[in-house]
């Protein structure tokens, strides 16, 4: 993770103190030594490590956490019956999606669960739950007299010549064309993808922090990047690069025409098909959802929380602000990715 500023670190590390405190008044009774359960993660290790300490300081529960980077389902279905995986845990809808299609998770019925996350952003059957969100923004030149954009108009010939965006293929962005052939159908997404190649001032690749680095070097004007990215380089130590390419850009929350709300992405969980200790699991899965793991997501992570009322880290808040999520459920863009991914190559959005 990138580099935060001495205070960020210190409010950070108040914040994750502050929440242990609470959890310690607040703990469950104590359960047997033995009391553990296994985490399968994507993610980094790093960013839940606050998180899953403060839940075993509530609960008395171990997490025995396995970073798995690549070839989740792949493992958790050789390992069949066997499994000692008792939740998994994704950086990105589709990956969550391939493994309820997979079959190797089961349904949670949660009343803790149901109330703190939106329909639009668990499975109507109880086999996935969002546990934070990341908004896919515009990063914009200061300079431009920008104060609301469309996803759409990043297609508009006034722009040719100065798009900067990651791979068309990297899931982050699929994820998006998804959503505009669930929006508006495969043929006008296909359009899109073909005005936006028409408008780029680079070959689509690098990273979403390389999209600021460009617009601070002048190579283009805007671009398409995750929210948190803003938190990461914006808390970074002055000087640093990263800090110089957070501090030359303004974030606008672009919005789809048809339902007037902001693309979304997800981090998500699911509890494991053969879970060992899935009451165990479960417990996890709430205590994720609560105010106080979701105030760590906000302010350790940059990530807007998927429970309302929960505070935004004052970086993405005064940069960002709040976020008013396109409705549409994720599971339903999650449909399309195969299409997008095969409108990106038949368009040569790469090349």
């Amino acid at each position: 993770m990138t580099e935060r500023s001495g205070a960020q670190v210190r409010a950070a590390r108040a914040l994750i103190g502050a929440t242990t405190a609470w959890l310690a008044l607040t703990a469950l009774p104590a359960h047997a030594a033995n009391d553990e359960l296994t985490l399968y993660t994507t993610r980094e290790p790093a960013l839940i490590q606050p998180l899953i300490s403060a839940f075993s300081a509530q609960s008395n529960v171990k997490v025995n956490t396995v970073f798995v980077k690549d070839g989740l389902l792949e493992r958790v279905k050789a390992e069949g019956a066997r499994s000692p995986a008792d939740v998994l845990m994704t950086v990105d809808i589709g990956a969550l999606m391939d493994l309820v299609d997979g079959g190797v998770t089961q349904p949670v019925k949660s009343p803790a669960l149901e109330s703190a996350i939106p329909a639009n952003l668990r499975g109507a059957d109880g086999q996935w739950f969002s546990l934070s969100l990341r908004a896919r923004v515009l990063y914009a030149d200061k300079a431009l007299p920008l104060t609301s954009f469309r996803y759409e108009d990043l297609a508009s010939p006034k722009y040719k010549g100065k798009v900067c965006i990651r791979a068309g293929q990297h899931p982050y962005n699929t994820a998006l064309v998804a959503a505009l052939i669930a929006h508006d159908g495969e043929a006008k997404a296909e359009q899109w993808l073909r005005g936006v190649k028409a408008n780029l001032a680079r070959k689509a690749t690098g990273g979403d922090r390389d999209v600021a680095r460009d617009i601070l070097g002048g190579i283009c004007d805007v671009g398409l990047a995750n929210s948190y990215y803003v938190g990461q380089m914006k808390s970074s130590k002055e000087g640093t690069d990263a800090r110089k390419w957070g501090d030359a850009i303004k974030v606008v929350r672009p919005t789809f025409a048809k339902s007037g709300g902001t693309h979304v992405n997800i981090s998500g969980t699911a509890v494991a098909k053969n879970a060992p200790q899935r009451a165990n699991a479960v417990k996890l899965l709430e205590f994720l959802v609560s105010e106080p793991a979701q105030a760590l997501y906000a302010q350790t992570n940059y990530e807007y929380p998927v429970r309302k009322g929960v505070a935004l880290d004052p970086i993405i808040a005064s940069s960002i602000g709040e976020l008013k999520a396109d409705p549409l459920p994720v599971a339903e863009i999650a449909k399309y990715r195969k299409q997008a991914s095969a409108l990106v190559d038949k368009v040569g959005f790469d090349q």
